[in-house]
């Protein structure tokens, strides 16, 4: 089967390590160009020798995607070496740590839902008008978090909530030239996991282990079917799919990358 997805425009929020950047080479893989919009200017240039690596083209936009003024100029330096053209937007980029409730001030709050959530509303609101007139596929990174809440991370859980929301509300808005969905990963193992003050060691903090242990442990309370953390890749091939005209009759949909972790029939 065909994705159909060569010489098509791809802009991806937090695209320069993780998901971001399994996500953008596997759409070169597919032929397609592919814009880095992301704050960090050594991994961009990772990802895109690896995309250039692949036999595509890669461009990138830098800018502090928590704010409106870093979204806007990120997403605008990264489209135009395309000419400004966009055929497919991957919002991705967000961070948490493993924080209770109580332990969550009001600046907290605010800073995770500007980067997992308003950096979405801010790129689609950038991409609608050019995808109004040539159609598009807009694809939202959420959390099996979104769907079924955990104690802790709550502010992460309810940001990806809010995606969900976004997601059915644009879905149903710009129909039919746009198709919009969403991917709910389970814990995949990226830098958001592994690095310094990142969801392992902040886990480790919370359960007072060490971090790989109270990984482990967490995995082990989720009772995920497939035991074990997911890959990068997994969640791209079905970021792939949904962009592609294999998925053209595809959108307002959730789709689960998440080893089993939902148990939800909904």
């Amino acid at each position: 089967m065909k994705t159909n997805l060569e010489g098509k425009i791809v802009a991806i929020t937090g695209g320069a390590t993780g998901i971001g950047r399994a996500t953008a080479v596997a759409f070169a893989r597919e032929g397609a160009k592919v814009a880095l919009i992301d704050i960090d200017k050594a991994g961009c240039e990772e990802t895109i020798a690896l995309i250039e690596a692949a036999g595509s083209k890669g461009s990138m936009g830098l800018g502090d995607l928590s704010t409106g003024d870093g979204v806007v100029k990120a997403t605008t330096d990264a489209l135009a070496a395309f000419g400004g053209a966009v055929d497919v937007l991957v919002n991705n980029v967000g961070s948490g740590a493993v924080r209770t409730f109580d332990q969550l001030t009001d600046e907290e709050w605010e800073k995770t839902l500007q980067l997992n959530f308003m950096s979405y509303v801010r790129a689609t609101r950038l991409v609608l008008p050019t995808m109004r007139e040539r159609g598009g596929v807009i694809i939202n990174n959420a959390s099996d978090l979104a769907r079924q809440p955990e104690p802790v991370p709550v502010d992460y859980g309810v940001s990806k909530s809010a995606v969900l929301a976004l997601t059915k509300s644009l879905a149903r808005a710009e129909a039919p030239k746009i198709r919009v969905n969403a991917v709910a990963p389970g814990p995949v193992w990226t830098p958001f996991w592994s690095k310094p003050g990142g969801f392992a060691e902040t886990m480790g903090k919370f359960h007072k282990m060490p971090p790989k242990q109270a990984v482990e442990h967490e995995m082990s309370l989720r009772q995920l079917p497939l035991g074990r953390l997911g890959e990068p890749e997994e969640v791209a091939n079905v970021v792939v799919f949904l962009a592609s005209d294999l998925a053209s009759f595809v959108t307002s949909a959730v789709w689960g990358v998440d080893g089993g972790s939902i148990r939800s029939v909904i």
